[in-house]
């Protein structure tokens, strides 16, 4: 969805040009006197996109980014960041994809796989939250299958490693007080016990595990336990081209970022499985990263999983973390509570080889607040990760193409986001924070007023000298 400013008295007035994919909807109230070029487009667009905003000379992108949009809350939040701090301030080539719920069922989930393509051909991506639909909400939209995470569909094609990294606010209080510097966390989000196989053993009897090689060579038999009653088993896998993935990814970004890196296995107790990961981390770095690194005095270090945390909670921060799957999936949700919510946590799934980038908000679609707002009613609902997801997109895109324009207004827009929060003007979730579960309206913003003051401040600042 893409929109631009305009004033109108009516209240909704429908507009169609010859093209029949095209609809232009003037709505009054909702979304405060905007043009909303609706979701009738074909399934992808090209689309230049820009705005004026006085005094300001428009940065010019040469290169194309993906833009994936989402659904419920997040949409909407969406296009009032693209409407309010993108568009007035670039002229960009965006590579649209509407991968909205309805729009994955109507094609059957292909626009995931284009979208995806697509940031493979372009090397950056910039995505909105989306619905993985469950059983219910195969129910309420009326979809012809429960399709797959557009996320997972999207990692498998970018062949890449999920990085979480906290958005640090001087008032917001953090549980751990001690974390003065953010903690990047990259999960490694292939198999282990998210692709195993597990089994419900019903009496006694003996487990094997089998291999059974290509070429008819002899089998692999592996007695696993001997069981006296009824009990669980477990199967589990992973692939060393994966692990390298994961190895290359996490000191591509630790480098980009000059911190250091840590990998954590329980290898002392899967000595075979957890050490496959453990040697391949130090291949991949003897081979490729050590110089690098030492030349920019950082380092690679492997920890047992329960050393590392004893580490985390104690550390000031300022490293990457490489988490094996599991891991990966708990610690990130601890690190995102630790630092204070995960309103404030950006999210990138970053290529081996560092080329490619995709950036999305490390949260959800807002499912409760979007529900409100279908009714009118008010909501103060935190954009700061969605337009962090814009900012982490175009930081990718200003690095690749040597824009320092762009790099410029993408740290210009991160701080005013920042400073507007350390100013006192928020959304509910951070003021619960700062206030207490019973805050008053007064210590809050709805979600426009939110997005409003972030526009304020960055015009103010886009009137500074240069930031890189």
């Amino acid at each position: 969805m893409l929109s631009s400013s305009f004033s109108s008295s009516s209240t909704i007035l429908t507009l169609r040009n010859k093209n029949p994919n095209f609809l232009i909807s003037l709505r009054n109230g909702a979304l405060n006197n905007r043009v909303v070029f609706t979701a009738q487009f074909p399934r992808a667009v090209s689309l230049r996109c820009y705005a004026s905003s006085s005094g300001f000379d428009r940065v010019q992108v040469r290169n194309p980014v993906v833009e994936m949009d989402g659904d419920e809350m997040t949409r909407i939040i969406w296009n009032m960041i693209k409407d309010k701090l993108i568009f007035p301030y670039l002229d960009l080539d965006i590579k649209y994809f509407d991968l909205g719920i309805l729009s994955r069922d109507a094609t059957d989930d292909k626009v995931t796989v284009e979208a995806a393509e697509a940031a493979l051909k372009y090397n950056v991506a910039i995505k909105c939250a989306t619905i993985t639909p469950d059983e219910t909400r195969v129910k309420e939209f009326g979809l012809k299958s429960m399709w797959r995470s557009p996320n997972g569909t999207i990692r498998n094609i970018l062949n890449g490693t999920v990085f979480r990294e906290p958005i640090l606010c001087k008032n917001v209080p953090r549980i751990v007080p001690g974390w003065k510097k953010p903690i990047c966390i990259g999960r490694h989000a292939f198999g282990d016990q998210y692709r195993a196989t597990d089994t419900i053993i019903t009496g006694p009897g003996k487990l094997k595990m089998v291999f059974v090689p290509e070429g008819g060579d002899k089998p692999v038999e592996l007695d696993v336990y001997n069981f006296k009653g009824p009990g669980i088993a477990l199967s589990m896998y992973n692939v060393d081209e994966s692990i390298r993935v994961f190895a290359e990814s996490s000191m591509s970004l630790a480098f980009s970022k000059k911190w250091p890196l840590y990998l954590s296995t329980k290898n002392t107790i899967l000595k075979k499985y957890d050490g496959r990961f453990k040697d391949i981390f130090q291949d991949a770095y003897e081979k490729n990263w050590k110089d690098k690194f030492e030349a920019h005095s950082i380092w690679y270090e492997h920890r047992l999983i329960d050393d590392m945390v004893a580490y985390a909670l104690k550390s000031e921060g300022g490293y990457v973390w490489a988490c094996k799957n599991y891991d990966g999936d708990v610690q990130s949700d601890l690190l995102a509570q630790g630092f204070g919510s995960l309103g404030l946590m950006t999210s990138v799934l970053l290529s081996s080889d560092g080329k490619t980038l995709e950036a999305e908000a490390a949260h959800g679609t807002v499912t409760r607040h979007f529900r409100l707002y279908q009714k009118g009613q008010e909501t103060s609902t935190n954009s700061i990760a969605s337009i962090f997801a814009w900012t982490r997109g175009l930081e990718h895109r200003a690095k690749l193409d040597k824009n320092e324009r762009l790099l410029d207004f993408v740290h210009k827009l991160e701080a005013a986001c920042i400073e507007t929060v350390e100013a006192g003007k928020m959304t509910k979730d951070l003021a619960i924070l700062i206030h207490g579960p019973k805050v008053s309206k007064e210590f809050y913003l709805t979600t426009g007023d939110f997005v409003d003051a972030i526009a304020i401040n960055l015009e103010r600042k886009l009137q500074q000298p240069t930031m890189c």
